[in-house]
């Protein structure tokens, strides 16, 4: 990803923003996943049905939601 692409990110979720290279996508949401997952951080139920669906897509690639306790 370039430094442009990076800012234009910003802090938006995989909702809102893709890497514009469609090969890279699926290395974006299976690594934001890991990440969340990782550090404990919380998925809305909208970032776990766009995630899902992405990964869906994806050769070799599972997404599985456990909702917080």
């Amino acid at each position: 990803m370039s430094a442009r692409e990076n800012r234009s990110k910003a802090d938006q979720d995989p909702r809102e923003w893709l890497p514009a290279d469609p090969a890279a996508r699926c290395r974006y949401i299976k690594e934001w996943a890991v990440v969340k997952s990782r550090r404990g951080f919380s998925a809305d139920p909208g970032e776990v049905t766009t995630l899902t669906d992405l990964a869906a897509g994806c050769r070799d690639a599972r997404i599985t939601h456990t909702p917080a306790r």
